[in-house]
Order: structure tokens, then sequence, then C-alpha cells
């Protein structure tokens, strides 16, 4: 088995400490860092969303997967901003303002980033007002809101009304996710797109930048 296949079946299995060391033989042979990146940690975390998505891994084994790869991520970014890897396209992600849940919201972030997404993660009790300043400072191509609170559901379309106020309605997509969300509510406050996983989430987003 060579490294880089070695590297991507231990991030499945949330070998942390292995993966770095597998990481870092890499990086002593002179393998190219983005191949490192692409076939060995994206690749493994690309499997896990696949499984995930098909119920047959669960959050606990994704988390410990994500934990592996970024482990994996900090050690090749050195190396990584001198290549000047190109982004897949940037997303600014967060739970709506009045929740506080961020489970849900954190693997999303998880699973876009193995996609080769840039992600601004927001955090949680996130203003209308946070995610849209934020999509036209940073330049964002999609916003990602999560709910898990019915009675914070509305926050979505305050989000929806408050781009368009504010003149991005045309350039940003918003996409919307969380327990209580559907696809008819989605289309209801006139969002772009709803997924019901977070690997789901992941493909949509990249597919959202692609075609901006």
């Amino acid at each position: 088995m060579s490294i880089i296949s070695e590297i991507s079946e231990n991030l499945q299995k949330g070998r942390l400490k292995t993966v770095k060391e597998l990481v870092n033989s890499a990086i002593d042979e002179g393998i190219d860092p983005s191949k490192i990146l692409n076939d060995g940690l994206l690749s493994g975390m690309n499997i896990i969303g696949e499984k995930f998505k098909n119920n047959q891994v669960y959050v606990p084994e994704v988390l410990v997967a994500a934990r592996a790869m970024n482990a994996g991520i900090e050690l090749l970014k050195p190396l990584l901003n001198k290549e000047k890897i190109k982004s897949k396209g940037r997303v600014c992600i967060g739970t709506v303002q009045g929740d506080l849940h961020d489970i849900g919201k954190n693997l999303v972030k998880m699973m876009m980033e193995s996609k080769g997404l840039e992600v601004i993660d927001l955090g949680t009790d996130v203003s209308p007002e946070a995610f849209v300043n934020t999509a036209i400072e940073k330049s964002c191509h999609v916003i990602c809101c999560s709910a898990l609170l019915t009675t914070t559901m509305d926050v979505m379309s305050e989000v929806v009304k408050c781009a368009e106020k504010a003149g991005i309605r045309d350039k940003v997509k918003i996409m919307v996710g969380g327990a209580p969300i559907t696809r008819e509510f989605c289309e209801r406050i006139g969002a772009d797109c709803y997924t019901s996983d977070a690997a789901s989430a992941a493909d949509a987003a990249v597919e959202l930048c692609a075609v901006q």
C-alpha cells in the first residue's frame, strides 16, 4: 500500500497520531503537498462523507476522522501556502440568531473543507446582518444558515431579505439546513438550496460556487 493510501485509510479510522506521522513521512519523501492533501486527506474524508450519507458511519466517526484530517492539513499548510492552492469557493456558515446548537453546523463545515472550499465559521447566534456583512466583506459565494430550533427557523427568511436589501441576492447563494428545515420551507422563504445531511450540503455548495 502506498503512503498516500495509508494516509487515507488511517484518516477514515480516525487515527490522528498515525495520520500525522504518515503526512510527515510523505513530506520527507518529497511527495507533492497538494497530492498528500487531495489524494490522501481529502480523499479519505470524502469516503467518510459518502459513508455518512449512506448511514454506514455516524457522527462520532465523522468527528474523529475530521480531527485527523485537520491535523494533517496543519502540517501541510506552510507548504500549501507557498503553492497558493486555489480554493473551489468561499462560504460563510453559522447557526442563526437565537440558536446555540453547533454540532450539525460543524459537521457541514468539516465536509465543505474536505471538498476544497474555504469556510468562514461565524459560530452560533448569528444575526442576518452578520451573515450578509461577512458575505460582502469576504466575497463569499454562498451563505449557509443552520437551525435546530423551530423557533429560530424564521431568522433564515430575514437573512434572505437582508441579502436582498444589501443588493447581493443575485451574487450570493443562500443555503439552509437543520433538523426542522424542509425543502418546502427553503422554497417558501426564497433561499436557493436545502439538503438533508452534511455530505450533501458540501456537494451542493461546491456546485453553487462553480456556477458563479
